[in-house]
């Protein structure tokens, strides 16, 4: 695997992660102000969000990467031995 798929698996990854992380830990403000929404967060957590994701998206991206090279799993020759009656 080349370093620009390296990237784009990472970058899918990465995007998927945080809509998983996005909603963690967030509880909705007590009063809010008029015009806002109600399910709002208090406390977003943007910052912490953003690195929990980028971890998990490396170490979910160097587990695929892994997966991929090793010889354990060969998936040529798994699609090769497949037959059509």
């Amino acid at each position: 695997m080349d370093i620009f798929t390296a990237i784009v698996v990472f970058t899918l990854v990465w995007w998927v992660v945080i809509f998983t992380v996005l909603p963690w830990g967030n509880k909705p403000l007590d009063n809010p102000e008029v015009g806002h929404d109600r399910s709002s967060p208090a406390n977003p957590r943007i910052r912490q969000k953003l690195i929990i994701t980028t971890i998990l998206s490396l170490v979910i991206t160097v587990t695929i990467i892994a997966v991929i090279h090793t010889t354990k799993f060969s998936f040529r020759e798994a699609v090769s031995t497949w037959s059509v009656d």
